[in-house]
């Protein structure tokens, strides 16, 4: 059986643009992607801190350096430019590959740099938190 896991998410980026007439999708500065391990094409789930509304879409690589958070097509009438949102994007694992599962979160400062880079286990514990490796 396959389990949809967290593979990577991007925390808190702030929306520098919206553009309703671009055919659609999710433009994010390159180094964002690098750092993620997220690449162009790839589904990932959009969420509003601003409003709570949450879409799916697929990346555009941006320029590198650019901080750009671009969302584009019928999405950007969801999201205005200076709300936060996260992106997240998910991989099929099969039940053998769990334990050695670890999710990777790029935590955004102001700028839409990267401020930290996170790991996240997937392993249970007996600790209630999610464990950092």
């Amino acid at each position: 059986m396959l389990r949809k896991m967290m593979r990577a998410k991007i925390h808190r980026v702030t929306v520098t643009e919206c553009d309703p007439d671009y055919v659609g999708s999710i433009t994010i500065d390159e180094d964002l992607l690098q750092a993620a391990g997220i690449r162009p094409n790839e589904a990932v789930l959009v969420l509003d801190i601003d409003n709570a509304a949450r879409f799916e879409t697929y990346v555009i690589r941006g320029q590198r350096g650019s901080g750009v958070i671009g969302i584009n097509g019928a999405a950007a009438k969801l999201v205005k430019p200076g709300h936060k949102v996260i992106v997240v994007c998910f991989g099929m694992l099969e039940a053998q590959e769990l334990d050695h599962h670890v999710a990777k979160v790029v935590v955004a400062d102001d700028r839409n740099g990267i401020s930290d880079v996170l790991h996240y286990s997937s392993v249970l514990s007996d600790v209630d938190e999610p464990q950092s490796v």
